[in-house]
């Protein structure tokens, strides 16, 4: 079965993307019509399961519930026959670029995690949560790229870490603000804090030093995601370049402000971005 596509449709959900006004709108903007609206759509996709599970006016009942009805949601969509206007978006690109049904869920499971409060997550569960909520993104993503190699969900596995990882050490006081703490407790006892409760643990002494070395980790990965890429094709790794390069830049200044004051904002400069996207998507 083939599915029009609904340009009407198309273009509310790369409204919806534009307005949302991030750097992912930029790095997509490389790729050709259909890649960048299926990326759209993914996008959307996510932006609706994360919604759920950050609603705070929702009860743990709601946010399950209505996760449930996205399980049930990608279950249609894999039938041909999707209800949501976002499913209905992806259906078109679900079937031109093989996106796969198992990935969709993931997300979704990284979503059911965040629904309840996490904190001091065991390495282990920080990793599976990383994979779920950005790794499964990252193997969408290169499929609607225009690639399907092995070494490109290698790509997938490391910078969906790695960007992870930059956004749980940048997001610390917002993060604690909603009661959450990703730090992993391994590494947080490594360094004498036997707390796990978010407040206490961002005014421990040895905070910095633990952040250190999870900012230490979302490198490496960085690195592994690098050398993948190499193994693919240049092309269609762009907007993975991108992304990644943007996100290096982000925890760049996070090591070089060292946590010092962590209701400090930290973000790329527009000048920063440009400079990054006429790199990876032009030269």
């Amino acid at each position: 079965m083939t599915a029009d596509i609904d340009n009407a449709l198309t273009e509310e959900i790369a409204a919806k993307v534009r307005a949302a006004g991030t750097s992912f709108y930029s790095a997509m903007r490389l790729l050709a019509p259909d890649r960048r609206n299926a990326m759209y759509a993914i996008y959307a996709f996510c932006r609706e399961v994360d919604d759920i599970a950050d609603d705070d006016g929702l009860t743990d009942q709601e946010r399950h519930r209505r996760l449930t009805e996205w399980r049930i949601e990608i279950d249609r969509l894999y039938r041909g026959e999707p209800q949501h206007p976002v499913a209905r978006a992806l259906f078109p690109y679900m079937q031109m670029f093989d996106l796969r049904r198992d990935d969709f869920i993931a997300v979704i499971d990284g979503m059911e995690m965040d629904a309840v409060v996490i904190q001091a997550p065991s390495l282990a569960e920080l990793d599976l949560y990383c994979d779920r909520v950005a790794s499964a993104v990252g193997r969408l993503s290169v499929r609607a790229f225009g690639t399907r190699e092995p070494q490109a969900d290698t790509v997938a596995h490391h910078l969906g870490r790695a960007l992870q990882l930059t956004n749980i050490l940048r997001d610390l006081s917002e993060d604690a603000s909603r009661d959450r703490l990703y730090l992993p407790r391994e590494v947080l006892q490594q360094h004498g804090i036997d707390a796990t409760q978010p407040q206490a643990v961002l005014k421990h002494p040895n905070l910095r030093a633990v952040c250190r070395d999870m900012a230490a980790k979302a490198e490496n990965h960085f690195v592994k995601a690098q050398a993948a890429m190499r193994q693919c094709s240049k092309q269609a790794m762009r907007p993975a370049a991108v992304m990644g390069a943007m996100y290096h830049a982000i925890l760049d200044k996070l090591i070089a402000a060292d946590w010092r004051d962590l209701t400090q904002p930290v973000s790329v400069p527009k000048w920063r971005k440009l400079w990054i996207a006429l790199r990876y998507g032009f030269l």
